[in-house]
């Protein structure tokens, strides 16, 4: 039955998403369940192997996208309004700015905006976003970019888009810093607004590990990945049976690794004014660690590659695995596609190598720009702030999109982050908000830069199946990663 109903949720749009390794999506209330699957193969090009939607296009495929046909168009605010264009490339998230354009035009009788809405496929919007800016003509107000674009829409930071920092200024002292760090230019003023911080949490299924006598108290003692793995082999041996496993670690994506750097406070890209360098501590760790998790079975390498496709749900609804870590946002897919698993899970913050380490690692999400092209950019810029940064607009995040807001003065509002009304509060055995508050000044951040396609595409194109799937020694796995990325610095 199970089987059923989940290839009738996912439909054919999940096809899409093999490209993906990771990303958001947006689970808005009342939104079909194909357009929730395209908003996750979209969002998910941000940090793994969509790397072929990550390069700058050519002359012939920006000339196409210019033909780019949208999927919605919608007009909001007074005529005698300042007119805007604003793109994206997923409905939800313009439906939302609809909203909070709404409420913009409410509390700003003397500043009224009209915007029109305008949804593109997503390698449509980023392409035709790009030449506009490329050309320096036609390109709308405010867009939508996704974070694996974000090498690409940056490369003119000094003269393609207008900073943000002036309109944020109400709001930065509330804001998750790490984020926003995330879309800052090379010159350090920031160019995007974040829809959420994209933590990442460990997921556990408490039905199954009761079932096999292991409890929260059991849970919430792990705090290094020893713990961790001791664990993983109690929980093997009580179950005893083929087929089901502690985790599964990924050959499609690298969360993994990312959350390791992030405990060791590494960036195998080395940001904007850095050289990459792959061959880090953080990661040869995490992988011999994972290569030790096949051998002695508590780990089995994820169905199509990670947990984030069909495949993947379908493992965790079958129980094959009751724990791993992801981002917050992929609350939305139990919502969604495991909905019989309401009440079964429980979040905590993740084990880390050594105690004191960072526990935590923001992943995927898109950051909405303002464009020099705009008829008021400091206009735009407000709205955007307000809309995206604002206790009123991350509330409407939350609510309507289910982000892990990036505003920290909501997270320990109890009207706000125990609001038994919400479904994702509902979902869980703890609130999500809870463990926020505990991580608070543990997330830390991986840049996207020109160089992380190609570290990207490489790791999980062969890296990884290298390493987890034919046992290849990780020293020489990574020296060979290592030759391929220097080859294109």
């Amino acid at each position: 039955m199970k089987k059923k109903l989940l290839a009738a949720l996912l439909s054919t749009a999940m096809v899409a998403s093999v490209l993906a390794g990771c990303g958001e999506t947006n689970a808005p209330v009342g939104s079909t369940e194909a357009e929730d699957t395209a908003v996750a193969a979209s969002d998910a090009a941000a940090t793994d192997a969509a790397a072929a939607d990550e390069t700058t296009a050519d002359d012939s495929a920006a000339a196409a996208s210019s033909e780019a046909e949208p999927t919605a168009v919608t007009t909001v605010g007074p005529d005698s309004g300042t007119h805007m264009e604003m793109w994206s490339f997923v409905e939800a998230h313009n439906s939302f700015y609809a909203g909070m354009l709404d409420k913009w035009n409410e509390e700003n009788p003397d500043r009224q905006i009209q915007i029109t809405f305008t949804t593109y496929p997503y390698g449509d919007m980023h392409q035709k976003l790009i030449m506009s800016l490329q050309t320096g003509t036609g390109a709308p107000d405010l867009c939508d970019v996704e974070m694996g674009q974000v090498p690409n829409v940056y490369e003119g930071v000094d003269t393609w888009l207008y900073p943000l920092d002036d309109a944020m200024a109400p709001y930065k002292a509330d804001m998750l810093q790490s984020r926003l760090d995330a879309y800052k230019g090379s010159d350090g003023k920031q160019y995007g607004a974040p829809f959420h911080v994209g933590a990442t949490v460990m997921y556990w299924n408490m039905e199954d590990l009761e079932a096999a006598g292991i409890t929260k108290d059991d849970v919430d003692a792990v705090e290094t990945w020893d713990d961790y793995t001791a664990l993983g082999e109690k929980y093997i041996a009580a179950v005893n049976q083929d087929g089901k496993y502690f985790t599964s670690v990924d050959t499609g994506g690298t969360d993994w690794l990312w959350l390791a750097m992030a405990e060791y406070g590494d960036d195998w890209t080395g940001g904007y004014h850095g050289t990459a360098n792959v061959q880090l501590d953080s990661v040869k760790n995490m992988l011999k660690m994972q290569q030790s998790w096949l051998d002695s079975g508590v780990a089995e390498v994820s169905p199509d590659g990670h947990v984030d496709l069909e495949a993947g749900f379908q493992n965790i609804l079958d129980g094959n695995i009751v724990s791993f870590p992801k981002a917050m946002w992929y609350m939305s897919r139990f919502i969604n596609y495991m909905p019989d698993e309401k009440g079964k899970w429980y979040i905590t913050k993740c084990p880390v190598f050594e105690e004191g380490q960072n526990c935590s690692v923001g992943i995927g999400g898109t950051g909405t720009v303002v464009t020099q092209q705009s008829s008021d950019p400091a206009l735009a810029a407000d709205f955007l702030c307000y809309a995206k940064m604002s206790p009123e607009g991350e509330t409407e995040i939350w609510n309507q999109l289910g982000f892990d807001a990036c505003n920290t003065s909501l997270w320990s509002d109890p009207a706000f982050a125990h609001d038994d009304t919400n479904q994702y509060n509902q979902f869980f055995q703890n609130y999500p908000y809870d463990v926020l508050n505990e991580i608070n000044d543990q997330i830390g951040t991986i840049m996207t830069v020109k160089i992380s396609p190609t570290i990207n595409e490489y790791t999980c194109t062969t890296t990884l199946n290298e390493v987890l799937e034919d046992k290849m020694n990780v020293d020489d796995a990574l020296k060979e990663l290592q030759d391929a990325v220097d080859m294109e610095q």
